[in-house]
């Protein structure tokens, strides 16, 4: 990306593109997929692609606070092999392999303190995980997995994850993204709204049916 096209993406992220600043400059996309924001997408589209569509939200970083953990818990060290195990319980459909997360460690926006790991203190287990990314290049934040086990949902353990990278990134960081799909049943854009991200970008990942 040139110049220009940083401004354009500082004026307005998660319009101008569907994944963090970074990311735009060394993805690929394949032939049989289009990525469209909603104002592009037309439906006669769905007559040859599967839609896919994602939501992408904003936090300005103007009013950041520190947060608590909920009494029982506490945060712990974990390995990258925890990371990837509490992640991959998470979900029925997606996952991730040790070397996608082994990939984080290498990347110019990795950042250490920005690994969290929470813990049952009574069953010593880890049950939340959260994972961000630092573009000290333009001052971006990126949420990339903010993962509660099942049966620990709804006890304030994911907000506590979104506001506490907030918190560390406050400093280094102009904004913070964060995306999603919007058909998620668990419902993280209600999450995100609640810890102060905003917008209503939508993009379409579409990929030709078979």
């Amino acid at each position: 990306m040139n110049e220009i096209i940083k401004q354009q993406y500082l004026e307005n992220p998660c319009g101008t593109a569907s994944i963090p600043y970074w990311k735009t400059v060394c993805i690929s996309i394949p032939d049989n997929m289009k990525i469209l924001h909603d104002r592009e997408f037309d439906a006669e589209l769905l007559k040859r692609y599967v839609d896919e569509p994602y939501f992408r939200l904003l936090h300005h970083m103007w009013e950041i606070k520190p947060v608590s953990l909920p009494e029982g818990f506490s945060l712990c060290e974990a390995s990258v092999p925890d990371f990837a195990d509490h992640i991959n319980s998470c979900y029925e459909d997606i996952g991730i392999t040790m070397s996608e997360i082994q990939n984080y460690l290498v990347r110019e926006q990795y950042c250490a303190g920005l690994w969290l790991a929470v813990r049952d203190d009574d069953k010593g287990k880890i049950v939340a995980t959260g994972i961000a990314e630092l573009d000290r290049e333009i001052g971006e934040g990126v949420l990339e997995w903010i993962q509660v086990s099942k049966d620990y949902r709804r006890r304030g353990l994911g907000s506590y994850l979104v506001l506490e990278l907030l918190w560390r990134m406050r400093k280094a960081a102009g904004f913070v993204t964060v995306s999603g799909k919007c058909e998620n049943t668990d419902n993280p854009e209600g999450l995100y709204r609640k810890c102060g991200f905003c917008g209503n970008d939508v993009w379409h990942i579409l990929r030709e049916r078979e």
